[in-house]
């Protein structure tokens, strides 16, 4: 960031603060923030004192919002489960409403740049072809030259194969043709499950205290695929992770069945997978094991191991019950990905900067939020 000033950002949905982590490593000031979740926005004021967060439901401010107008980057994730694969895909889904809260916000507030996190499945699905083409149209009339870009989590460090779409607006930069080309600048390996998680220690020990209990079943009709940590051997719907490659992406409903399973003499000691062994033996026509044969060795993942996986930092503290910590986890972009996508932005934007001097934007904004 050498020779680039600071640049004002406003969050929103910004949960527990994952994309706000990567948003100010990259040299973005987040002036405030705001989410619905109460724990969510208690883990936030525990990681960002000097950051200032109403926790509150978006709409109910949106009126005083364009108090913040003269930021520079709007950034956020809206609720995706309207448009989610893995939900239910109902355009009709309330929370699929607050994209286009969203898009209110940008243009209330006018910043130079805008960034809208969400599902794959809204970049690339023809049934929500038409809501594209609504989001650039109402970006277009309000000024804004956008690019859809979908990036992969494991193609910029992060141990996760997690695909999102980001819906990049610029207000005053014409030319962003090449918008995508700069990410490959950014490109590195990531490190495999075993090597982040060889840091941590077993389930239960000193750095990683923090279990999952629920049970591990066999399934009584598995679903097979040609790799062991695909189709369904075990009964939900969380995968088995291979230690040698990366993790499936963690889901908002972790914490039970849902979680992903590790094989932990596989992964911490090196031994033979259970996990490679009872595939080979389903594909060679055995009968499923019992419900209750997975072996001890079997578990879910843990708090701080989903926490590596997202790239929260080590100190990174979490408020709620064990369910609200696994939610706030899932909905989590990863920090090491949000921290690319603010770097990619403010390359853009420094182009050509003059800004409103920062201590002025954060004291008026303290007082902005109070007054709300």
């Amino acid at each position: 960031m050498k020779n680039k000033p600071l640049l004002s950002g406003l969050s929103l949905f910004s949960g527990a603060g994952g994309m706000d982590v990567g948003f100010i490593r990259a040299g973005v000031e987040v002036v405030s923030a705001n989410d619905i979740d109460r724990d969510a926005c208690l883990t936030y004021e525990a990681n960002h004192p000097r950051g200032i967060i109403q926790c509150s439901d978006i709409n109910q401010v949106l009126t005083d919002i364009r108090r913040f107008e003269g930021v520079d980057i709007i950034f956020g994730g809206p609720p995706c489960q309207g448009f989610s694969v893995a939900g239910k895909m109902n355009p009709n889904d309330p929370r699929s409403n607050l994209l286009w809260t969203f898009m209110k916000s940008v243009e209330l507030i006018k910043p130079r740049a805008f960034i809208c996190e969400n599902v794959k499945a809204l970049a690339v699905l023809d049934k929500w072809a038409e809501i594209r083409q609504k989001l650039f149209l109402f970006a277009s009339r309000l000024g804004y030259t956008c690019k859809l870009v979908i990036l992969n989590s494991s193609d910029f460090g992060v141990p996760q194969s997690r695909e999102r779409m980001f819906l990049i607006g610029f207000r005053d930069v014409e030319d962003i043709s090449n918008l995508e080309t700069q990410f490959n600048r950014y490109k590195k390996p990531s490190p495999t499950i075993r090597a982040i998680f060889s840091l941590l220690g077993v389930a239960g020990s000193k750095n990683n205290q923090r279990v999952c209990n629920a049970k591990i079943t066999i399934a009584a009709k598995p679903i097979m695929r040609r790799s062991p940590y695909a189709g369904m051997m075990f009964n939900g719907q969380g995968r088995p992770l291979n230690p040698d490659g990366y993790s499936c992406a963690l889901h908002a409903s972790m914490g039970g069945n849902k979680t992903p399973i590790i094989d932990e003499e596989h992964c911490y000691f090196g031994q033979d997978s259970w996990i490679e062994w009872y595939h080979s033996y389903l594909m060679k026509g055995g009968k499923p094991l019992s419900l209750d044969a997975a072996p001890k060795r079997l578990r879910r993942l843990t708090i701080d191991e989903s926490l590596r996986i997202q790239t929260f930092p080590h100190d990174y503290q979490f408020i709620g019950k064990q369910s609200s910590i696994y939610r706030q986890i899932g909905n989590a972009v990863p920090c090491d990905l949000a921290q690319v996508v603010a770097e990619v932005v403010r390359d853009f934007l420094c182009q050509s900067y003059s800004t409103i001097p920062l201590p002025f934007i954060e004291d008026e904004a303290k007082q902005l939020w109070l007054a709300i």
